[in-house]
Protein backbone atom coordinates (compact mmCIF):
# COMPACT_ATOMS: atom_id res chain seq x y z
CA UNK A 1 0.00 0.00 0.00
CA UNK A 2 1.51 3.33 -1.06
CA UNK A 3 1.63 6.25 1.34
CA UNK A 4 -0.40 9.24 0.12
CA UNK A 5 1.83 12.15 -0.86
CA UNK A 6 1.35 15.73 0.33
CA UNK A 7 0.46 18.39 -2.24
CA UNK A 8 3.11 20.81 -0.95
CA UNK A 9 6.73 20.48 0.12
CA UNK A 10 9.45 22.58 1.70
CA UNK A 11 11.99 23.97 -0.78
CA UNK A 12 14.88 26.42 -0.74
CA UNK A 13 14.23 28.99 -3.47
CA UNK A 14 16.60 31.48 -5.07
CA UNK A 15 14.46 34.59 -5.39
CA UNK A 16 15.69 35.81 -8.79
CA UNK A 17 18.45 34.90 -11.23
CA UNK A 18 20.28 38.16 -10.48
CA UNK A 19 20.00 37.84 -6.68
CA UNK A 20 21.74 35.35 -4.40
CA UNK A 21 18.99 35.72 -1.79
CA UNK A 22 17.47 32.41 -0.67
CA UNK A 23 14.25 31.66 1.20
CA UNK A 24 12.73 28.48 2.62
CA UNK A 25 9.16 28.21 1.41
CA UNK A 26 6.49 25.75 0.30
CA UNK A 27 6.13 24.75 -3.34
CA UNK A 28 3.88 22.26 -5.16
CA UNK A 29 5.08 18.67 -5.38
CA UNK A 30 6.63 18.01 -8.82
CA UNK A 31 4.78 15.62 -11.13
CA UNK A 32 7.02 13.14 -12.97
CA UNK A 33 6.48 12.50 -16.67
CA UNK A 34 7.20 8.78 -16.95
CA UNK A 35 7.15 8.98 -20.74
CA UNK A 36 10.26 11.17 -20.49
CA UNK A 37 12.03 8.83 -18.08
CA UNK A 38 11.24 10.94 -15.01
CA UNK A 39 11.20 9.49 -11.48
CA UNK A 40 9.76 11.06 -8.34
CA UNK A 41 12.41 10.92 -5.62
CA UNK A 42 11.93 11.46 -1.90
CA UNK A 43 14.98 13.54 -1.02
CA UNK A 44 16.98 12.18 1.92
CA UNK A 45 20.04 14.41 1.45
CA UNK A 46 21.25 17.00 -1.06
CA UNK A 47 24.34 19.11 -1.67
CA UNK A 48 24.91 22.66 -2.91
CA UNK A 49 27.72 23.40 -5.35
CA UNK A 50 30.17 26.27 -4.96
CA UNK A 51 29.18 29.23 -7.15
CA UNK A 52 25.84 27.76 -8.22
CA UNK A 53 23.82 30.81 -7.17
CA UNK A 54 25.60 32.69 -9.98
CA UNK A 55 24.61 30.13 -12.61
CA UNK A 56 21.03 31.36 -13.31
CA UNK A 57 22.36 34.82 -14.17
CA UNK A 58 25.47 33.72 -16.08
CA UNK A 59 24.00 30.56 -17.66
CA UNK A 60 20.21 30.97 -17.74
CA UNK A 61 18.32 27.64 -17.85
CA UNK A 62 17.09 26.92 -21.41
CA UNK A 63 13.48 27.25 -20.25
CA UNK A 64 12.40 29.31 -17.22
CA UNK A 65 12.08 27.22 -14.06
CA UNK A 66 11.87 27.47 -10.30
CA UNK A 67 15.38 28.32 -9.03
CA UNK A 68 15.95 25.58 -6.46
CA UNK A 69 19.65 24.94 -5.66
CA UNK A 70 21.59 21.73 -4.92
CA UNK A 71 22.39 19.55 -7.96
CA UNK A 72 23.31 16.46 -5.88
CA UNK A 73 20.65 14.20 -4.38
CA UNK A 74 20.39 10.91 -2.51
CA UNK A 75 16.96 9.47 -1.90
CA UNK A 76 14.26 6.85 -2.48
CA UNK A 77 12.35 6.32 -5.73
CA UNK A 78 8.61 6.81 -5.17
CA UNK A 79 7.38 6.45 -8.76
CA UNK A 80 9.14 5.38 -11.94
CA UNK A 81 8.61 4.50 -15.60
CA UNK A 82 7.65 0.82 -16.03
CA UNK A 83 10.89 0.00 -17.87
CA UNK A 84 13.19 1.81 -15.42
CA UNK A 85 15.92 -0.13 -13.56
CA UNK A 86 15.03 2.08 -10.56
CA UNK A 87 11.62 0.99 -9.35
CA UNK A 88 9.77 2.38 -6.27
CA UNK A 89 11.76 1.70 -3.12
CA UNK A 90 15.14 1.81 -4.89
CA UNK A 91 17.84 3.76 -3.05
CA UNK A 92 19.51 6.07 -5.55
CA UNK A 93 21.78 9.07 -5.94
CA UNK A 94 22.43 11.50 -8.77
CA UNK A 95 23.67 14.81 -10.01
CA UNK A 96 20.53 16.01 -11.79
CA UNK A 97 20.43 18.10 -14.93
CA UNK A 98 20.48 21.88 -14.72
CA UNK A 99 17.47 22.16 -17.04
CA UNK A 100 15.26 21.18 -14.07
CA UNK A 101 15.06 22.63 -10.55
CA UNK A 102 17.73 21.43 -8.12
CA UNK A 103 17.10 19.12 -5.19
CA UNK A 104 16.88 21.34 -2.08
CA UNK A 105 13.30 20.10 -1.64
CA UNK A 106 11.56 17.27 0.14
CA UNK A 107 10.74 15.70 -3.24
CA UNK A 108 12.47 16.00 -6.60
CA UNK A 109 12.66 14.67 -10.17
CA UNK A 110 15.47 12.67 -11.77
CA UNK A 111 15.63 10.83 -15.11
CA UNK A 112 16.96 7.34 -15.74
CA UNK A 113 20.29 8.37 -17.24
CA UNK A 114 21.19 10.55 -14.23
CA UNK A 115 20.46 7.97 -11.56
CA UNK A 116 22.65 5.27 -10.08
CA UNK A 117 22.29 2.85 -7.19
CA UNK A 118 23.46 4.38 -3.92
CA UNK A 119 26.60 2.67 -2.54
CA UNK A 120 25.28 0.07 -0.12
CA UNK A 121 27.14 0.90 3.08
CA UNK A 122 26.92 4.69 2.87
CA UNK A 123 24.51 6.92 4.76
CA UNK A 124 22.26 9.27 2.77
CA UNK A 125 24.55 12.16 3.70
CA UNK A 126 27.70 10.34 2.60
CA UNK A 127 26.08 9.33 -0.69
CA UNK A 128 24.81 12.82 -1.54
CA UNK A 129 28.38 14.15 -1.28
CA UNK A 130 29.55 12.06 -4.24
CA UNK A 131 27.78 12.43 -7.64
CA UNK A 132 28.75 15.89 -8.95
CA UNK A 133 32.32 15.81 -7.65
CA UNK A 134 33.07 12.22 -8.60
CA UNK A 135 31.53 12.42 -12.08
CA UNK A 136 33.38 15.67 -12.77
CA UNK A 137 36.68 14.02 -11.85
CA UNK A 138 35.78 10.93 -13.89
CA UNK A 139 35.03 13.06 -16.97
CA UNK A 140 38.25 15.05 -16.53
CA UNK A 141 40.43 11.94 -16.39
CA UNK A 142 38.59 9.38 -18.52
CA UNK A 143 36.92 11.58 -21.15
CA UNK A 144 38.55 14.99 -21.67
CA UNK A 145 42.17 15.30 -20.54
CA UNK A 146 43.68 12.61 -22.76
CA UNK A 147 40.93 12.47 -25.37
CA UNK A 148 38.38 9.71 -25.86
CA UNK A 149 35.78 8.19 -23.55
CA UNK A 150 37.80 5.41 -21.86
CA UNK A 151 36.91 2.60 -19.52
CA UNK A 152 39.01 2.04 -16.40
CA UNK A 153 41.36 -0.48 -18.03
CA UNK A 154 42.15 1.77 -21.00
CA UNK A 155 42.50 4.78 -18.69
CA UNK A 156 45.06 2.92 -16.56
CA UNK A 157 47.16 2.32 -19.67
CA UNK A 158 46.81 5.96 -20.76
CA UNK A 159 47.62 7.50 -17.36
CA UNK A 160 50.39 5.15 -16.23
CA UNK A 161 53.50 7.22 -15.44
CA UNK A 162 51.87 10.58 -16.23
CA UNK A 163 52.30 13.49 -13.83
CA UNK A 164 49.23 15.58 -13.02
CA UNK A 165 48.87 18.79 -11.00
CA UNK A 166 45.53 19.24 -9.23
CA UNK A 167 44.72 22.68 -7.82
CA UNK A 168 42.38 22.93 -4.79
CA UNK A 169 43.11 19.26 -4.18
CA UNK A 170 41.23 19.21 -0.87
CA UNK A 171 37.99 20.59 -2.37
CA UNK A 172 34.91 18.65 -3.44
CA UNK A 173 36.20 17.77 -6.93
CA UNK A 174 39.89 17.86 -5.97
CA UNK A 175 39.67 14.94 -3.57
CA UNK A 176 38.16 12.78 -6.33
CA UNK A 177 40.77 13.85 -8.88
CA UNK A 178 43.56 12.88 -6.49
CA UNK A 179 42.01 9.49 -5.70
CA UNK A 180 41.05 8.58 -9.27
CA UNK A 181 44.31 9.77 -10.86
CA UNK A 182 46.28 7.78 -8.28
CA UNK A 183 44.09 4.72 -8.92
CA UNK A 184 44.82 5.08 -12.65
CA UNK A 185 48.57 5.05 -12.03
CA UNK A 186 49.33 8.75 -12.41
CA UNK A 187 51.72 10.63 -10.14
CA UNK A 188 49.70 13.37 -8.45
CA UNK A 189 50.88 16.78 -7.24
CA UNK A 190 48.15 18.56 -5.27
CA UNK A 191 47.88 22.17 -4.12
CA UNK A 192 45.97 23.15 -0.98
CA UNK A 193 46.25 25.19 2.22
CA UNK A 194 48.50 24.08 5.08
CA UNK A 195 45.60 22.61 7.10
CA UNK A 196 44.78 20.09 4.37
CA UNK A 197 48.25 18.89 3.35
CA UNK A 198 47.99 15.60 5.26
CA UNK A 199 44.49 14.93 3.92
CA UNK A 200 45.61 15.33 0.30
CA UNK A 201 48.63 13.12 0.93
CA UNK A 202 46.39 10.46 2.49
CA UNK A 203 44.26 10.41 -0.69
CA UNK A 204 47.29 9.41 -2.76
CA UNK A 205 49.13 12.59 -3.79
CA UNK A 206 52.88 12.01 -4.14
CA UNK A 207 53.64 15.69 -3.50
CA UNK A 208 51.49 18.35 -1.83
CA UNK A 209 52.15 22.07 -2.27
CA UNK A 210 50.89 24.73 0.14
CA UNK A 211 49.78 27.38 -2.36
CA UNK A 212 50.18 30.14 0.25
CA UNK A 213 53.89 29.36 0.69
CA UNK A 214 55.14 28.01 -2.65
CA UNK A 215 55.26 30.00 -5.90
CA UNK A 216 54.33 27.52 -8.66
CA UNK A 217 56.43 29.27 -11.31
CA UNK A 218 59.52 29.07 -9.11
CA UNK A 219 58.72 25.46 -8.21
CA UNK A 220 58.38 24.50 -11.88
CA UNK A 221 61.69 26.19 -12.77
CA UNK A 222 63.63 24.47 -9.95
CA UNK A 223 63.82 21.19 -11.85
CA UNK A 224 62.56 19.91 -15.21
CA UNK A 225 61.27 16.82 -13.34
CA UNK A 226 58.75 19.03 -11.51
CA UNK A 227 56.85 19.75 -14.73
CA UNK A 228 53.59 17.87 -15.30
CA UNK A 229 51.84 16.33 -18.30
CA UNK A 230 48.40 17.58 -17.25
CA UNK A 231 47.17 20.47 -15.12
CA UNK A 232 43.64 20.07 -13.72
CA UNK A 233 42.38 23.32 -12.21
CA UNK A 234 39.37 23.54 -9.91
CA UNK A 235 39.44 27.23 -8.88
CA UNK A 236 40.40 29.45 -11.81
CA UNK A 237 41.89 32.94 -11.48
CA UNK A 238 45.41 33.34 -10.11
CA UNK A 239 45.66 29.66 -9.20
CA UNK A 240 45.02 28.64 -12.80
CA UNK A 241 47.30 31.37 -14.16
CA UNK A 242 50.17 30.20 -11.94
CA UNK A 243 49.57 26.56 -12.86
CA UNK A 244 50.31 27.25 -16.55
CA UNK A 245 54.02 27.47 -15.66
CA UNK A 246 54.07 23.83 -14.53
CA UNK A 247 52.92 22.16 -17.77
CA UNK A 248 55.34 20.41 -20.12
CA UNK A 249 55.49 21.18 -23.84
CA UNK A 250 52.76 19.15 -25.52
CA UNK A 251 50.85 18.91 -22.24
CA UNK A 252 47.29 19.80 -21.28
CA UNK A 253 45.86 22.58 -19.11
CA UNK A 254 42.25 21.78 -18.19
CA UNK A 255 39.94 23.80 -15.96
CA UNK A 256 36.44 23.12 -14.68
CA UNK A 257 36.19 26.77 -13.62
CA UNK A 258 36.98 28.91 -16.71
CA UNK A 259 38.64 28.64 -20.14
CA UNK A 260 42.38 28.42 -19.27
CA UNK A 261 43.50 30.80 -22.02
CA UNK A 262 41.70 33.64 -20.21
CA UNK A 263 44.48 33.65 -17.59
CA UNK A 264 47.45 32.30 -19.54
CA UNK A 265 50.33 34.38 -18.08
CA UNK A 266 52.37 36.89 -20.06
CA UNK A 267 55.68 35.40 -21.08
CA UNK A 268 54.49 31.80 -21.14
CA UNK A 269 56.40 30.12 -23.95
CA UNK A 270 55.34 26.48 -23.71
CA UNK A 271 54.80 24.77 -27.06
CA UNK A 272 51.95 22.56 -28.16
CA UNK A 273 49.98 22.96 -24.93
CA UNK A 274 46.31 22.07 -25.28
CA UNK A 275 43.80 24.03 -23.19
CA UNK A 276 40.38 22.65 -22.23
CA UNK A 277 37.29 23.80 -20.35
CA UNK A 278 34.13 21.75 -19.93
CA UNK A 279 30.97 21.50 -17.83
CA UNK A 280 30.13 18.02 -16.58
CA UNK A 281 27.03 16.18 -17.75
CA UNK A 282 25.41 13.49 -15.58
CA UNK A 283 25.96 10.00 -17.02
CA UNK A 284 24.42 6.97 -15.32
CA UNK A 285 27.04 4.48 -16.57
CA UNK A 286 29.87 6.51 -15.03
CA UNK A 287 28.11 6.95 -11.70
CA UNK A 288 27.43 3.20 -11.47
CA UNK A 289 31.19 2.62 -11.98
CA UNK A 290 31.88 5.11 -9.19
CA UNK A 291 29.43 3.20 -6.95
CA UNK A 292 31.50 0.04 -7.54
CA UNK A 293 34.76 1.83 -6.64
CA UNK A 294 33.20 3.17 -3.43
CA UNK A 295 31.77 -0.23 -2.47
CA UNK A 296 35.21 -1.80 -3.00
CA UNK A 297 36.76 0.81 -0.71
CA UNK A 298 38.96 2.22 -3.50
CA UNK A 299 37.54 5.76 -3.34
CA UNK A 300 35.58 7.80 -0.83
CA UNK A 301 33.66 11.02 -0.64
CA UNK A 302 34.28 13.63 2.02
CA UNK A 303 31.64 15.50 4.02
CA UNK A 304 32.64 18.90 5.40
CA UNK A 305 29.51 19.54 7.45
CA UNK A 306 25.86 18.49 7.73
CA UNK A 307 22.92 20.89 8.05
CA UNK A 308 19.16 20.73 8.45
CA UNK A 309 17.46 22.45 5.52
CA UNK A 310 16.21 25.18 7.88
CA UNK A 311 19.81 26.36 8.37
CA UNK A 312 20.31 27.05 4.66
CA UNK A 313 21.70 30.56 5.20
CA UNK A 314 24.53 29.37 7.47
CA UNK A 315 25.28 26.43 5.16
CA UNK A 316 25.61 28.63 2.07
CA UNK A 317 27.74 31.07 4.06
CA UNK A 318 30.08 28.18 4.87
CA UNK A 319 30.10 27.20 1.19
CA UNK A 320 30.84 30.75 0.00
CA UNK A 321 33.73 31.01 2.45
CA UNK A 322 35.72 28.72 0.16
CA UNK A 323 37.36 26.69 2.92
CA UNK A 324 35.08 23.67 3.13
CA UNK A 325 36.96 20.38 3.28
CA UNK A 326 34.81 18.21 1.04
CA UNK A 327 31.07 18.72 0.62
CA UNK A 328 28.42 20.62 2.57
CA UNK A 329 25.29 18.47 2.87
CA UNK A 330 21.67 19.10 3.81
CA UNK A 331 20.18 16.16 5.73
CA UNK A 332 16.45 15.82 4.99
CA UNK A 333 16.17 12.25 6.25
CA UNK A 334 14.78 13.53 9.55
CA UNK A 335 12.05 15.50 7.73
CA UNK A 336 10.21 12.35 6.64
Amino acid sequence: MSIPLPSKMHSIIQQTASSKTLTLTTTPLPTPNHAKGEHLIQTKACCPCAGELLWPKNFPPPTPRTLIPCPDIAGIVLSAPEDSPFQPGAEVYARTNYIRPGNASEYSIAVTDELAHKPKDLSWVQAAAIPLSAQTAWQVLLVHALGGDMDLDDAQLAWAGKRVLVTAASGGVGIWLVQLATLLGAEVVGTCGSRNVELVRSLGAKEVIDYRVVDLKEWAMQSPSNKVDVVVDCVGGKSLGDAWWTVKDGGVVLSIYQPPLQVCPDGFEGEGVKDLFFVMEPVRRQLEEITKLVEKGLCRGLVDSVWPIEQYEEAFKRLDGGHAKGKIVFDLSLNH
